[in-house]
């Protein structure tokens, strides 16, 4: 799984592409769980963006901790933030945490 999220990683079109099939089948898993496609995709937003502040900081190492702090830069600045690779952790963890509460939504009567 890691290899193919590195290898997904490469290039931003696939990136883009990985994330938006990623929210697609999400989306789509939402609203075969009665959700309307607006409430579906307004939901997945929301998760996305919760979810990518919780998914930043794990691993991460500074430039300080990397011992190669550039000139001119924060010492506790990513030294490689890897932003493409978290992108997609994001979308992966966003979509279960989605399908997790459209499912629990029938249960608590909304």
């Amino acid at each position: 799984m890691i290899a193919l999220i590195d290898i997904l990683a490469r290039s931003l079109w696939t990136t883009i592409l990985a994330t938006i099939g990623i929210a697609a089948a999400a989306v789509l898993a939402g609203w075969s769980l009665d959700l309307t496609i607006a409430g579906a995709t307004g939901l997945y937003f929301v998760t996305w963006w919760i979810t990518l502040f919780a998914v930043l900081p794990v691993g991460m190492r500074s430039q300080a901790e990397a011992g190669e702090i550039t000139t001119g830069t924060e010492p506790g600045a990513p030294a490689a933030p890897a932003l493409r690779q978290r992108a997609i952790w994001t979308s992966l963890a966003s979509a279960i945490v989605f399908i997790a509460a459209a499912v629990a939504l029938p249960l608590t009567g909304l």
